[in-house]
């Protein structure tokens, strides 16, 4: 089964050997791991045009994928990066299911300083529902783990029910 690894893990300094650490852990428990840089940009393309071809290749990448596995830990702040929400968004529109990996799991509220009457230093209200991350990517994974390690093994046991049904 094909897994598509969405992340901010593209922008390390070392982001081609993690995503190679990432289809190696893959491989181990029988997926196959798809990471964005094995999309090889052609050459000649810059600016708005590498964009949209990096997205437009990514984007048919997922849509290939039995699942995505998404790394949501912080990225620039309290929140998961945009592109790897995006992401989400797709394959749940796609019908694809999602396993995410985060350190933080305590609820939104536990993450993000806010003042008495749940308001954060920006002025807007953090979210009281006891779930780790946005309600509209909470409720609409399949599973959670704290590590890329743990999740990779939790959604190969995930995948494999699934097929048995």
């Amino acid at each position: 089964m094909k897994v598509y690894l969405a992340g901010f893990d593209v922008f390390r300094t070392d982001a081609v050997a993690h995503g190679a650490y990432l289809k190696k852990l893959c491989n181990d428990v029988g997926l196959e791991g798809m990471y964005p840089f094995d999309n090889l940009l052609p050459d000649g393309l810059s600016g708005s045009e590498a964009a949209k071809w990096i997205c437009d290749a990514n984007v048919a990448m997922l849509s290939r994928a039995d699942a995505v596995l998404a790394n949501l830990e912080a990225f620039r702040g309290y929140e998961p990066d945009s592109g790897t929400v995006f992401e989400m968004g797709l394959a749940v529109a796609f019908d694809i299911p999602v396993w995410v990996y985060f350190p933080e799991q305590g609820s939104m509220r536990a993450q993000i300083p806010h003042d008495e009457c749940g308001y954060c230093a920006h002025g807007y209200m953090v979210e009281d529902f006891g779930l780790p991350k946005n309600l509209m990517l909470a409720c609409n994974w399949k599973g959670m783990s704290l590590t890329p390690e743990q999740a990779i093994v939790e959604l190969a046991v995930f995948l494999a029910r699934k097929s048995d049904l």
